[in-house]
């Protein structure tokens, strides 16, 4: 029998538990588990079973046990697509994202090839001003201008996007423009249908028997704390993109149409405390031609080309991302015991003041983030908004640290390509294949491609996060990844 070892003399908790794991029964299986996750940073600890059975003859094919692992528990990815949270599962993400949006321009992934040859467009739509503020204006020759406060600010000038004067800058204004900017996408959709059929003549009926619109965009939040969308939307023909738009229909159809959506798409919100307020997109918009084929890398909204592997790459860069760009936090800010309420409801008819939050109805104090003053009063002024009973379905305080925006960061029309589930299907399709030639490298046997299996399956959450000691092998993980990747952009570092 193994005696318990005695590590009194380690000071360190994760090297203390790494020994511990170091000498169970497998070592080699526990870091295999941390290796799988590929760096990720808080992954789903689970218990339970899965089986796999030959309904026919009752032989069990597969079987797994959380117990049979060192530590008696299965380690999963957490899946976050935000960069902030976990670089490793929003790399996946992205790159799910990259090929979502490519195969809508260029073919592949079950889309007709052909797709390329329709008419496409990078269409950036921005929010109106809501007060002047601190920023590069630059001339028509891209030399940089004097920002209206006199000074030439750096590229990194921490007062970018701030107002030039915060007490007339309109922050209710700004965080319900947020709160209804995907609301005013879906509109802005239905008018550039319309918009489209006026300005060919035609009726919507009769537009719609003959074109499909299909579209992708993401969000990306400006300095100013304000989003705005970037959108690929394509022309196909009345089935998809697997027949040919109309002659008609054009780019140059596709360019006009935006900016009548742009114009007439609007929504209007009345409120006791604010009054009457109409909800449209900025005067700045962009419409410009992606070009068939190509690659490098978007980085700058004023290059003269487009092409399907930068703007790919682009959306795929912001479907990974936050407010974090405006320089908010990237954890909500409501108390989860009172549920941003500042009371909770025990027993008793009366409610009781939240012992958690003091009744402030925050995790954290709004005053105490480490964060610019023009950001912490956009999150003042979208909690105090939240609290209102004419915003009350907008939840504004859940929302507060993400400066009032409710929507998704990337979305989808149903025809424009396929989906984020059928790429991790066809990724768990090839893992299961992976799994199986090694089921058949070693001897064991495997079923009959005509066999139909049945599976039962149990599992629980237990908790997420590593053991101290998984945590030191996630973090060589992550080195030995950084590594790789640099080595494969840099080269090998000459010695």
């Amino acid at each position: 029998m193994r005696r318990p070892l005695d590590l009194r003399h380690v000071v360190s908790p994760g090297l203390r538990d790494l020994i511990e794991l170091a000498n169970t029964h497998d070592f080699d299986r526990v870091q295999q588990q941390v290796y799988d996750l590929r760096g990720c940073t808080s992954p789903v600890n689970l218990h339970g079973f899965t089986i796999t059975a030959d309904p026919a003859t009752k032989e069990v094919v597969r079987s797994y046990r959380s117990e049979d692992e060192p530590s008696g528990r299965l380690l999963t990815t957490c899946g976050n697509r935000r960069a902030s949270r976990c670089p490793s599962c929003s790399r996946v993400y992205a790159a799910d994202t990259y090929h979502l949006i490519k195969a809508g321009l260029s073919g592949g992934k079950n889309v007709a090839e052909t797709v390329r040859d329709h008419p496409r467009a990078f269409v950036t739509l921005t929010a109106p001003s809501f007060g002047p503020v601190h920023n590069r204006p630059t001339t028509s020759a891209g030399k940089s201008r004097p920002c209206a406060c006199g000074d030439t600010h750096a590229e990194d000038a921490s007062e970018l996007g701030t107002p030039l004067n915060p007490a007339t800058y309109d922050y209710t204004g700004a965080v319900l423009w947020n709160a209804h900017a995907g609301q005013l996408w879906a509109r802005f959709t239905t008018y550039l249908r319309r918009a489209l059929a006026e300005h060919l003549g035609m009726t919507q009926k009769a537009l719609n028997a003959a074109l499909r619109v299909s579209f992708a965009k993401v969000a990306e939040y400006q300095k100013r704390g304000l989003v705005h969308f970037h959108a690929v939307i394509r022309f196909d023909g009345p089935d998809g993109h697997t027949t040919a738009p109309p002659a008609w229909a054009t780019f140059d159809a596709l360019h006009i149409a935006v900016g009548l959506a742009v114009k007439r798409a609007r929504l209007t919100i009345e409120s006791d405390f604010i009054g009457e307020r109409v909800i449209a997109w900025g005067g700045q918009y962009k419409v410009d031609p992606i070009t068939a084929l190509g690659d490098g890398e978007l980085t700058d909204a004023r290059v003269a080309e487009y092409t399907d592997t930068k703007v790919a790459g682009y959306i795929a860069k912001y479907a990974t991302k936050n407010a974090e760009g405006a320089g908010t936090v990237d954890r909500t800010l409501i108390c989860r015991p009172c549920q941003g309420r500042g009371y909770v409801r025990g027993t008793a008819p009366l409610a009781v003041g939240c012992t958690n939050c003091h009744g402030t109805g925050q995790a954290e104090p709004i005053k105490a983030l480490p964060i610019q003053q023009h950001v912490r009063q956009m999150i003042r002024t979208a909690w105090a908004l939240g609290h209102l009973p004419e915003f009350a379905e907008l939840k504004l305080w859940k929302w507060a640290h993400m400066l009032g925006f409710r929507g998704h960061f990337s979305t989808k029309s149903r025809a424009y390509s396929t989906t984020l589930g059928a790429l991790r299907d066809v990724r768990r399709a090839w893992r299961l294949a992976q799994a199986e030639a090694a089921r058949a490298r070693a001897g064991l046997p495997t079923p009959d491609e005509t066999t139909t299996l049945f599976t039962a399956s149990s599992w629980t959450y237990l908790a997420s996060g590593y053991r101290p000691g998984e945590e030191l092998l996630a973090a060589q993980v992550r080195s030995d990844i950084a590594h790789a990747e640099r080595i494969k952009s840099e080269g090998e570092p000459w010695l």
